[in-house]
């Protein structure tokens, strides 16, 4: 009885004590009453390794939850409030056991402290850095993930000379008060109006963006970083920048705040782009890429068999209680689409993001998908107001490695000027 109650006892302090061993965690990688959940920076589940590990992305199957979501700068109600939601959405509950793995206890113990609190105690801690036969566990990232860039990568590449970047806002200089306060160093100013003019707000015609990528400085062959106070403005223009044909368009996580959480300096003023007189092609060099309305009408003819229009647009936009836009005023749905959330506003994009801004994690966003009736093996075309949203989930589809999906950039607002095209309201069934 004696020999009975020591074993049980010591396998109890092997298995269910705070740390958790590489052996233990192989075994529990297919278990669904275990979660396994990684604490490090969003960069680094997605595929960087920043620190200098053997092996880069995330454990496979694991979830994310980065320390830096528990910071003070996003510990508004609003934010509390997703992210107990994400908990929920990530499998993690009462129910479950637990193991949270990163590279130091630091970021572990702060993740396991809002998981208490949150009445989830079985928890378990996996240092990587403590257990150097990590490299047994199976690792995975996203396909291109290196289209989304931390800030030190590009802190990197700036103090090299081998990356050109640039601040994407609306408006004018003297309207972009953020950008003259403080901005990444020799990063130019970029107004959206210069790829989609007022006051219809719509894309430009493919002669003028060529001649505006010429204006800042941008040829074909570049490598370039957008970003922003404001994210969303740095994927639409990435969009459009990747439908001219320029080969390496990438966008910083985070954005601005990402780059000055990293401790790196800004600079004040105003840096001017140096133009070019040649992009490298008269013509976008991925014409399929941004849809027009009668390509759009023929992805509907398919009737979702191998394609389908998704709406990244609010619920209330989606049944036509608002437009979403001030200076808009038609309201409701393209008949055929299917809905593919995005926010509570028309700025927003809660749906798609992590609170700091980062991108969501992709597993979730193909399994919300999945759940609203999209099928990431279809070609998607993705549509919004005018552009801006719908960019943003295209490039994050990219990211996660999806192929053939495109934007109808018009959107919602392109679609209903014309008074020929049919609409629908209402709740749907």
């Amino acid at each position: 009885m004696k020999k009975i109650l020591f074993l049980t006892v010591a396998l109890s302090s092997i298995l269910f004590g705070e740390n958790i061993k590489t052996a233990h965690v192989l075994k529990r990688l297919e278990d669904s009453n275990w979660v396994i959940v990684d604490t490090r920076d969003t960069n680094e589940y997605n595929g960087w390794n920043l620190s200098n590990l053997k092996k880069n992305g995330h454990i496979r199957g694991a979830k994310d939850f980065s320390s830096k979501w528990l910071d003070k700068e996003y510990s508004s109600l609003e934010n509390k409030n997703i992210l107990k939601e994400r908990i929920l959405e990530k499998g993690i509950t009462s129910e479950k056991n637990v193991v949270l793995y990163g590279t130091n206890s630091v970021d572990i113990e702060k993740v396991s402290n809002y998981l208490k609190e949150n009445k989830i105690a079985n928890i378990f801690e996996y240092n990587l850095n403590e257990n150097k036969d990590y490299e047994q566990l199976p690792f995975v990232a996203y396909e291109n993930y290196e289209m989304l860039v931390p800030p030190s990568w590009l802190k990197d590449k700036l103090d090299k000379k081998e990356i050109k970047v640039f601040e994407v806002s609306w408006g004018s200089i003297k309207d972009a008060a953020v950008y003259v306060a403080g901005h990444i160093p020799g990063a130019p100013h970029i107004n959206t109006d210069k790829i989609e003019p007022p006051p219809a707000w719509l894309i430009n015609t493919d002669e003028n963006l060529i001649k505006f990528a010429e204006e800042i400085g941008i040829v074909k062959d570049d490598s370039i970083v957008l970003y922003g106070d404001d994210v969303m403005a740095s994927y639409r223009l990435a969009i459009i920048l990747k439908y001219l044909g320029v080969k390496d368009v990438r966008v910083l996580n985070g954005g601005l705040a990402a780059w000055k959480n990293a401790g790196y300096k800004t600079e004040i003023g105003v840096t001017k782009p140096t133009s070019i007189k040649d992009f490298g092609s008269r013509v976008p060099l991925k014409k399929s890429y941004i849809v027009d309305e009668a390509k759009t009408k023929e992805i509907l003819k398919d009737n979702k068999n191998s394609k389908i229009l998704v709406d990244i647009r609010s619920y209330n936009e989606r049944i036509g209680k608002e437009s979403g836009y001030s200076y808009w005023d038609k309201k409701g749905r393209i008949p055929g689409s299917v809905w593919g959330k995005s926010g509570t506003k028309s700025v927003t994009l809660e749906d798609y993001r992590n609170v700091d801004n980062t991108m969501r994690n992709g597993y979730e966003i193909i399994s919300m998908w999945l759940d609203l009736g999209i099928d990431k093996n279809k070609e998607l075309t993705f549509f919004c107001g005018s552009g801006w949203r719908a960019a943003e989930v295209l490039f994050y589809s990219e990211v996660m490695g999806l192929k053939n999906n495109s934007l109808y950039s018009d959107g919602w607002i392109g679609w209903s000027t014309n008074s020929n095209n049919k609409i629908e309201t209402g709740e749907e069934k």
